[in-house]
């Protein structure tokens, strides 16, 4: 016991990573981690968001039997949702990082700070694949904020400190190490998210609130936890501290939404299987199994390469790449280590945004098309990734089914592939065909990968 104290009471003010010593008096052994709580604790605030949905009150709510049946029956009204979180302040003008799921959609916020300080904020960027959110505290004076660490300079096992406002309890601070690096996937729910995860006590209220090492410099945003009841299990996941620079430096651009760098590439991890059929010693990297042609990674890359690094970072999953691209950012250049047939590359790629080209053309049939009011897109780079389609996906997109394809059981993002046994290529062609339609109506649609086919009578 008294080596792991010593050891978590070494750092000490004036001390650097690189000076470190057992304490040599009482008073040193007495001060714990109380000089990295009092530097990075007022750059921690409370958030406390509201905002108005619209309730339906079904005078069957309740009933074992008819609930089931009337869930969308009765009348709707307004109600106020409030939602409880925390914040980090990283300037002193002022921004502060939290999570979406925290404020995204809100119509009031009040943030909170550590001497009961209150301000209003607003809302500059908000990603809810990432679960980040950049605000703007109003009329605030000079802030306390929390510098960022380069979060690929962290370590499994370093000593680290969760901040934030547990169970709506006020200010709170819990220790424990980073467990983990690179984790996403099934693991935490977000096949596309990359996290740092701790065993630091991360509860609900948490959520937004700071993961600091022991110089009291932000490493991520506490994020989601790993649990069966609720409660701590010593799972927790935070966002890394580089891509929250990324989100500052766009919202600081302007943006108010998150442009993520698109690869269209289509790949999985590489298993040990996959390692010795590749003639590969460790099964590294990400094996490649389609390439969109209007990647930029096209002219570089093709089925069966492997890639084992992005940006001289090691990446093992389709998260990790998008991740790495996400760092570097849009109009930037990253390096790419392929390897194949047995010979290993170092390629530099172009980063951009999904081409929306051909154009996506939206439009609406008219009142004497067989399923009128709904609104249709020629599929692109830019629908797919926007709706997650996969990625040689082709024809029309379901904007929006309007109230008749609504009822005819169309559902926006579906696929639209033929109308009345002619396929479709484009919007105007899909348009054009259901305003066609005279006395029978036939379309073939893809769904979550899964083909429908709906037939109706005119």
């Amino acid at each position: 016991m008294f080596r792991i104290v010593c050891f978590v009471l070494m750092i000490l003010p004036g001390l650097t990573q690189a000076q470190t010593r057992v304490p040599v008096s009482q008073a040193e052994i007495q001060l714990g981690f109380a000089p990295v709580v009092q530097e990075a604790a007022p750059a921690v605030v409370n958030i406390y968001a509201s905002r108005i949905v619209e309730a339906r009150r079904s005078p069957f709510r309740g009933d074992p039997f008819f609930e089931r049946f009337f869930n969308d029956f009765g009348a709707t009204r307004p109600r106020v949702q409030n939602s409880l979180g925390s914040g980090v302040i990283l300037s002193e003008d002022g921004i502060v990082v939290s999570n979406y799921h925290v404020v995204g959609e809100a119509t009031d916020i009040r943030v909170v700070l550590n001497d009961r300080r209150e301000y209003a904020a607003r809302v500059l960027l908000g990603d809810e694949e990432a679960d980040l959110a950049v605000l703007q505290v109003e009329n605030a004076p000079e802030l306390p904020a929390l510098d960022l660490r380069d979060s690929d300079t962290v370590q499994v096992g370093e000593l680290v400190l969760a901040i934030g406002n547990p169970f709506g309890v006020g200010q709170t601070v819990s220790s424990g190490i980073v467990s983990g690096l690179a984790r996403s996937g099934t693991a935490t729910g977000n096949a596309r998210g990359y996290f740092v995860q701790t065993d630091a006590p991360i509860n609900p209220g948490n959520s937004g609130g700071a993961l600091v090492d022991v110089n009291g410099d932000l490493i991520g945003i506490n994020t989601a936890i790993l649990s069966r009841s609720g409660g701590s299990n010593g799972i927790g996941f935070a966002i890394p501290s580089g891509l929250v620079a990324q989100f500052v430096a766009q919202a600081r651009a302007g943006k108010t939404q998150f442009e993520r760098p698109w690869a269209g590439l289509g790949g999985q991890p590489v298993t040990p299987d996959m390692a010795e059929g590749l003639g590969i010693a460790r099964p590294d990297g990400v094996v490649i199994s389609e390439v969109h042609p209007q990647s930029s990674f096209a002219s570089h890359i093709r089925p069966g390469d492997v890639i084992t690094m992005v940006g001289g970072q090691p990446v093992n999953s389709p998260a990790e790449v998008i991740y790495r691209m996400s760092l570097a950012g849009i109009g930037a250049e990253t390096t790419v280590t392929r390897l194949r047939e047995g010979a290993e590359d170092v390629v530099q790629i172009a980063l951009i945004a999904a081409p929306d080209m051909p154009p996506r053309n939206p439009l609406e049939t008219g009142p004497r098309a067989a399923i009128p009011q709904m609104i249709l897109s020629t599929i692109n780079p830019a629908v797919i990734e926007q709706y997650r389609l996969p990625l040689m996906s082709d024809g029309v997109i379901v904007d929006d089914p309007g109230p008749y394809g609504a009822r005819a059981g169309l559902r926006p993002g579906d696929i639209l592939r033929q109308v009345n046994g002619r396929p479709v290529e484009d919007s105007r062609a899909a348009r054009d065909a259901l305003e066609r339609a005279t006395t029978t109506l036939a379309l073939d649609l893809l769904r979550d990968g899964q083909r429908l086919a709906l037939r109706f009578r005119i």
